[in-house]
């Protein structure tokens, strides 16, 4: 799902010191929001933010030079003709950058018309670019599972179980061992785009891990603040299971990496039997460190494979 749509104060606000913009038009629609169904069409936020475009409609259009003297630098009835057109976009906010003065029958469209205009210093480029890490974030797909995810080894990792397993206590004897907490029992991830899922803690879990008969840990006051993360990207989801279930439902080697779906980006996978006296956190640390090595290439299964066929051709 993807969460309410943002508003024009909203935007206003939350880039009010970054942009250094002003409020020059349209503040009595500060309600004005981005259009639903342009929303829920947009692939990104690239799609929400662009130079004026007349052939795309309800996104925030920006003005800089060469925008603003394409809308001045004609004849009068085609300067009109040209600023009146934008209403028919139905944009949400229009942004003057690069230190551009407004034009008066810009300004006047605007109030007419209640659409929002910011004016900033700031390079059309960089505004561009700020807004659409902006609104991918705020209008990314979501969802939320249940594990703890960390930050191990510099990869940010998700681990996944059945109840009872041990999983906190894994993440916590992960911690000791030098690697970072980001969220325990519930992570909130988004596809921040095509190919990545970021994952975040939900503000009233942020800093703590529960485990059974101790309670709630709080681990930044207790292993300080190198101990926690504010967001990863998944990039490998550790599934703990018994061993009865790894035996049934799993293959010792598997031949192609598992991966397993969240948001329509497949994200890779490692399932690993608990069984008493194994050392879950060294498992853990090399099924990561197994990882890090396929994403750069080296495939240890596949090797052995063709290590495999090279000794056979040598014995026949």
């Amino acid at each position: 799902m993807k969460p309410t749509v943002v508003s024009a104060d909203v935007l206003f606000e939350d880039h009010r010191g970054q942009l250094k913009w002003e409020w020059v038009a349209g503040l009595g629609a500060s309600e004005r929001r981005f259009d639903e169904v342009a929303v829920r069409k947009a692939r990104s936020g690239a799609d929400l933010v662009g130079y004026l475009n007349y052939i795309h409609p309800y996104r925030v259009q920006i003005l800089g030079e060469r925008e603003v003297a394409y809308l001045t630098n004609a004849t009068q009835e085609d300067c009109a003709r040209r600023i009146s057109r934008i209403v028919t976009l139905e944009p949400p906010v229009l942004v003057l950058t690069d230190g551009q003065a407004a034009p008066e029958a810009l300004l006047s469209m605007c109030e007419r018309a209640q659409i929002p205009m910011f004016s900033t210093p700031e390079p059309s480029a960089f505004v561009i670019d700020v807004l659409r890490a902006y609104l991918s974030k705020h209008f990314a797909e979501r969802t939320s599972m249940h594990g703890v995810f960390m930050d191990i080894l510099g990869l940010g990792v998700l681990i996944t179980g059945e109840s009872g397993l041990g999983k906190s206590e894994l993440g916590l004897e992960l911690i000791t061992r030098g690697n970072g907490l980001v969220a325990d029992d519930a992570v909130d991830l988004y596809r921040v785009n095509q190919t990545t899922i970021e994952g975040r803690c939900p503000e009233l879990l942020q800093n703590l891990l529960e485990v059974r008969g101790i309670g709630l840990l709080d681990i930044r006051a207790i292993f300080g603040e190198t101990a926690v993360r504010r967001k990863m990207r998944l990039r490998l989801i550790v599934h703990l299971v018994r061993r009865e279930t790894m035996e049934r439902e799993y293959e010792r080697l598997p031949y192609e990496p598992l991966t397993q779906d969240v948001l329509g980006v497949p994200v890779r996978k490692a399932v690993i039997p608990v069984v008493a006296g194994r050392n879950m956190a060294v498992l853990v640390e090399a099924a990561v460190r197994n990882t890090i090595l396929q994403l750069r290439g080296v495939d240890t299964y596949q090797e052995f494979v063709e290590r495999h066929r090279r000794a056979m051709e040598k014995g026949s």
